[in-house]
């Protein structure tokens, strides 16, 4: 695959839902003509809310400050923003620059979302102005390579202008629940965890289902299909709940019976207009570099596979085979900041990433971005405290909670891998995913206010956001909630929040259960397990009652959403 400074001239976007068309006005004296064009897309809508993504491309002279207006046709009213400063006055809207994003150079593009309330009909605003400029207002120009993309061509982040694709079999599950319609049109990932499932296990949608329903849910604009790669030889060395079907030296099978099926589908011409996103093989490399000898962490699995190499070879085989087709963009799991955001861990990670993108043929320009906290619950932004306070002249990175980490939240983490990344070589335009299907933690036991000064521990638990017992803590966790809704372009370098992990599919079993699905039972998911030295010896925190991983877990599903934050 090629880079993505390589393949993008501009990020502008076609609208999903209305359309763009070059907007120009002629100016006086020979100057060039001021213009721009505005893609509109209404990415989530609700009974009583929406989250709307909006590109702007400048066709006109670069300008260094931007405001775009437009007026609701309804009594919609902005709630949120991010990437823009909002404001609204009755039917009127003012979108303006951020620091970031205020220079807009001919034929550059910013995008920017919102949410909002409404009643009745939400009807697409009629008319974008650009700094006074009216857009969409005039004749399409002919072709033209250095044009801004269209449907079916590569951008710089696939989520911007377009739908993502809801799993109807996910949204039936979630539909059945009581309150579940609430959410049951989020979009979710499409988890490929063992050969069987890309033609589909008992009845299930196998790949080509999804591809051609996502067809259908595509219509005339653009949608992005979330498509999780998953079934490494050996898989999650250091847990039982999610090993694989393949055994540590089966790295041909993966290839040949795994992979190249799931390249050959994708590379199919009848796919070509959709952006499909790939999550290459969560929690794989991670383990390499914490859960090996000599760390105490080490287990002999996660040994034998940093021995024998097949994490990296079975990530860059995926990378370079899935990335030759130019409609797919690659996104590698980064860990969370719980796990990578130790000194000892975070750069040796970041150079491990790119090993395995630089083996088995596979090249930088074959990953488009990274994810992190991919099926995990650490908190998106902590409010009430910052890695850089201290009490009583006590850094909070000795707290007991933050144990000598360097970072408090995943937004953080992940800039911050981002940077690390691109300093290592990869693509300038790097884009990060945040998994926020349930790092929410809202409800009566979210707090207010930062803790009491009384003593390091107290300011510090008492205000964080994640109740977990501890930041090890991963099977099943007992107070989590829906976290953001999916949303393109969230904050500066973050392509999108997303909700990879389907909320309702559990981790891991609590008891052991026989199974055909190389499935194993991590004491991790036992709600009176005591713990191991990679939570430090904490309970694990797990909810009671749960089914396989992968499983509908309905009274997980439930409290996700009594503790949503934002709220349902």
């Amino acid at each position: 695959m090629r880079s993505r400074t390589a393949l993008l001239a501009a990020a502008a976007l076609t609208a999903a839902a209305t359309g763009t068309a070059t907007g120009a006005s002629a100016a006086p004296n020979g100057a060039a003509a001021a213009g721009c064009t505005v893609a509109y897309t209404v990415q989530t809508q609700w009974d009583s809310g929406f989250t709307s993504g909006v590109t702007v491309t400048n066709t006109g002279d670069a300008v260094s400050g931007w405001n775009l207006t437009w007026s609701f046709a309804g009594n919609q009213r902005v709630t949120q923003g991010w990437n823009a400063d909002i404001a609204q006055s009755g039917a009127g809207v003012t979108a303006r620059n951020v620091a970031h994003n205020g220079t807009l150079a001919t034929g550059a593009s910013t995008s920017f979302g919102f949410n909002a309330s409404y009643s009745g009909s939400n009807a697409t605003p009629a008319t974008f102005k650009l700094n006074g400029v009216t857009c969409n207002t005039g004749p399409v120009d002919p072709p033209d390579p250095t044009d801004p993309p269209g449907p079916g061509d590569r951008v710089n982040n696939p989520y911007a202008g377009a739908k993502v694709y809801v799993n109807p079999e996910w949204s039936a599950k979630a539909a059945a629940e009581p309150g579940g319609s609430r959410i049951a049109g989020q979009p979710t990932g499409v988890w490929l965890d063992r050969t069987a499932a890309i033609e589909g296990v008992g009845g299930a949608m196998g790949l080509r289902d999804h591809l051609d329903e996502a067809l259908t849910q595509k219509g005339s604009g653009e949608l992005v299909v979330q498509l999780v790669i998953y079934n490494l030889p050996g898989r999650d060395c250091a847990a039982l709940a999610s090993n694989g079907e393949l055994g540590a030296t089966e790295i041909g099978r993966y290839k040949t019976q795994y992979i190249d099926p799931i390249a050959a589908i994708l590379a199919d011409q009848k796919y070509a207009g959709l952006r499909i996103v790939t999550t290459v093989e969560i929690d794989s490399l991670p383990n390499l570099v914490t859960n090996t000898t000599p760390r105490p962490t080490a287990t002999p699995n996660c040994d034998t596979m940093k021995a024998n190499g097949n994490y990296q070879k079975g990530v860059g085989y995926a990378l370079n085979k899935l990335g030759d087709a130019p409609n797919v963009y690659n996104y590698v799991d980064a860990g969370h900041h719980g796990w990578l955001g130790w000194d000892d861990n975070f750069g040796a990670s970041a150079e491990l990433f790119k090993t395995a993108a630089t083996t088995e043929g596979a090249t930088l320009g074959d990953v488009h971005g990274f994810i992190v906290n991919t099926a995990n619950y650490s908190a998106l932004k902590e409010n009430h405290f910052t890695i850089d306070d201290s009490v009583n002249g006590v850094s909070v990175r000795q707290s007991k909670w933050v144990d000598w980490n360097r970072y408090v939240d995943e937004l953080s983490y992940a800039q911050a891998m981002r940077a690390k990344l691109v300093s290592l070589g990869f693509d300038t335009n790097l884009g990060m995913l945040i998994d926020t299907s349930r790092n929410g933690w809202g409800g009566t036991a979210r707090p207010a206010a930062p803790g009491p000064r009384t003593s390091l521990d107290a300011y510090v638990d008492g205000g964080r956001y994640d109740r977990r017992i501890h930041l090890g803590n991963w099977c099943n966790q007992s107070g989590a909630g829906l976290g953001e809704r999916p949303q393109a372009s969230p904050a500066a370098g973050i392509d999108a929040y997303v909700w990879v992990k389907p909320p309702g599919e559990s981790d891991g079993s609590s008891t052991a259960i026989p199974n055909d699905e190389g499935k194993g039972f991590d004491r991790m998911c036992d709600p009176t397990y005591e713990g191991n030295p990679r939570n430090n010896n904490n309970m694990s925190g797990a909810l009671p009652g749960a089914p396989l991983s992968g499983h509908w877990f309905s009274a997980q599903f439930q409290e996700l959403m009594k503790n949503a934050h934002p709220a349902l």
